[in-house]
């Protein structure tokens, strides 16, 4: 199929994200997959009203009728999330060709995003994480690698994504650091707890053993049982299952172990930027979002506890 000047403006600020901005592969397939959806629904529209084809169709002819039309025809099949989300990717997608001269006006910037339903994440009360990672048991080289993976989430807050991506070079046991590589190829350090360290050390002592020679610092920290690098759905696969091992009644995700790891710090008095750092978020309103739980349980003590309510 000939691809359209539409089709053409997306892949030149798809490819701007990935050399210029550093994004991952997954972060730039989803931007081209929103653009393109609203590409197809562009067309679609013009073609009816304007007799013109994909060829024919041009960024320059987008206004913001056209992007509240989008959004409206999006709201049928799509949470507020979701859209929110495809605003955004459009947002950027004509902020960029404004920078670059080619529009003179964003037509998607003063289209307000949809509010959002306010979600409390997923998360573990303290005694149920040590209940979890205490039922990770066993010698063998996959159960202590399992040990460390998940003392390793816990400890430090890291996403899936950025714990499959660590070598070897990337803890520092001295320091009592690591070193992560997070979104938009950012890295960032952030320090680990004795216990998870101690997990990764039995680990790797047994790894070494097995292969009889000094592990390399630029090999992945965490092996699949074929050698290669382990990858996040599997790490998602070996959890689901000692959660169901441990009757956990709900479905905890490895993002869920993030969202405990922020939650159990607030709750402990940890200042709110601190932990944004910790998390590697650049929003300081992505962390607030934990603290509708640790608000949720200051408010039901003072429920319990307040004398005159």
């Amino acid at each position: 199929m000939k691809m359209g000047p539409m089709q053409n403006a997306i892949d030149a600020f798809v490819q701007t994200l990935a050399v210029e901005k550093g994004y991952s592969q997954h972060t730039c397939r989803a931007y081209r997959h929103d653009l393109e959806e609203f590409s197809v629904y562009f067309v679609e529209i013009s073609g009816s009203s304007h007799r013109s084809g994909p060829d024919a169709v041009k960024i320059e002819q987008v206004d913001a009728m056209t992007i509240r039309g989008y959004l409206g025809h999006l709201h049928k099949k799509n949470t507020k999330r979701t859209v929110a989300r495809k605003l955004s990717a459009l947002r950027s997608f004509f902020n960029y060709f404004v920078k670059q001269g080619r529009l003179t006006d964003n037509p998607a910037e003063m289209i307000l995003t949809p509010k959002q339903d306010k979600t409390i994440p997923v998360y573990l009360p303290v005694d149920e994480m040590f209940r979890l990672l205490d039922s990770i048991q066993g010698d063998g080289l996959l159960a202590l690698r399992n040990r460390a993976i998940f003392e390793t989430l816990y400890s430090c807050g890291i996403r899936v994504s950025e714990l499959v991506t660590m070598n070897n070079g990337d803890v520092d046991e001295n320091a009592g650091l690591i070193r992560v590589l997070g979104k938009g190829a950012k890295q960032r350090i952030v320090p680990i707890g004795r216990k998870a360290l101690q997990a990764i050390e039995r680990y790797r002592e047994r790894l070494q053993t097995r292969s009889g020679s000094a592990l390399k610092l630029e090999d992945p920290l965490f092996l699949n049982k074929n050698s290669g690098r382990l990858t996040a759905r599997s790490v998602g696969r070996i959890l689901d299952k000692f959660v169901r091992a441990g009757g956990l009644l709900k479905p905890v995700s490895p993002h869920a172990l993030r969202h405990s790891f922020a939650t159990h710090l607030l709750d402990a008095g940890a200042d709110l930027r601190i932990v944004q750092e910790l998390l590697g978020h650049k929003s300081l309103s992505t962390t607030q979002k934990y603290t509708h739980v640790s608000m949720d349980r200051l408010m039901e003590t003072y429920d319990r506890a307040h004398p005159r309510k």
